[in-house]
């Protein structure tokens, strides 16, 4: 997996790490709970080709100092600028797209956050209680794979997903890359993303099929496709282990806009659908 890197910015430790050693060290833990990313990967690699990464995700609370304008300030301190905001009112999110100027090489980065309010009290008093622990604010290095919160029974977990999916998942989940994206356009042996679903579908790779497995057009200048989550055991608050879903791998065809530029930002539908790849099946 492949990034480009200008910037650099000091962990909690003190270290200076580049922009290619924080997508590293996110990537290294990804696939950690995500075992099927690195199983594509290698399929790519058995056919000569050099995986570039489109984009990556994360997912908050709105909760201040964990929030999207913390990220913001974050991402500022790698290069990252936000170009773009999306809302998603029937999940109760926002998100933010942003990206390196001047590099459109460089990973982009959409950050979503759940609006707690939006939610029934029940599922608030959980989040309230969840979140209790944390303290300071975010940071870089949280976002390679800091579990902060206080872990759900199993019962407040399953409340908590029967509101909101993803408040679920981030309660069981905390900070992490939610996904990476394969970059369509810089792959040598495929046409398109219909090659690349053929290839996922031959290994028998479970496919996010909601609106369909390719979500978007070419008129909409992004076509994207995605995994379903690979499960992971949990042992809850109260004993209890369950499996539930950790991430999945993103699939992301772009097109020239009418300026003839490449579409850089994302699609609304489609990134509603592909939230979904996330869902308790």
């Amino acid at each position: 997996m492949r990034h480009s890197c200008r910037y650099c910015f000091t962990n909690q430790k003190g270290l200076i790490m580049d922009r290619d050693a924080f997508f590293n060290s996110m990537w290294n833990q990804y696939i950690q709970v995500t075992p099927q990313a690195q199983s594509i990967l290698n399929l790519f690699q058995s056919r000569g080709e050099t995986v570039i990464n489109d984009h990556v995700a994360f997912r908050t609370f709105d909760i201040q100092g964990f929030d999207l304008n913390r990220a913001s300030e974050l991402l500022m301190t790698i290069g990252y600028e936000a170009f773009d905001q999306y809302t998603f009112p029937d999940k109760h999110l926002r998100a933010k797209a942003y990206a390196v100027p001047n590099d459109s090489d460089a990973p982009k980065i959409f950050f979503s956050e759940l609006i707690c309010s939006e939610l029934d009290h029940d599922a608030q008093a959980i989040i309230h209680e969840v979140t209790s622990t944390l303290e300071g604010e975010l940071t870089l290095s949280d976002l390679t794979g800091l579990y902060p919160f206080n872990k759900p029974t199993s019962g407040q977990y399953q409340i908590l997903a029967n509101a909101s999916e993803y408040a679920g998942w981030l309660s069981t989940m905390g900070y992490q890359a939610n996904h990476f994206t394969v970059s369509i356009n810089h792959l040598k042996s495929f046409e398109s993303i219909d090659d690349v679903i053929a290839l996922l579908e031959s290994n028998h790779f479970a496919l996010n099929t909601v609106g369909g497995v390719l979500k978007g057009t070419a008129d909409d200048c992004l076509v994207q496709a995605s995994t379903i989550a690979d499960k992971i055991p949990c042992t809850f608050a109260d004993g209890v282990e369950e499996m539930i879903p950790s991430c999945f791998y993103e699939f992301a065809q772009r097109f020239t806009d009418p300026s003839g530029e490449l579409f850089q930002g994302f699609v609304p539908n489609n990134a509603n659908a592909i939230f979904e790849s996330t869902d308790r099946q």
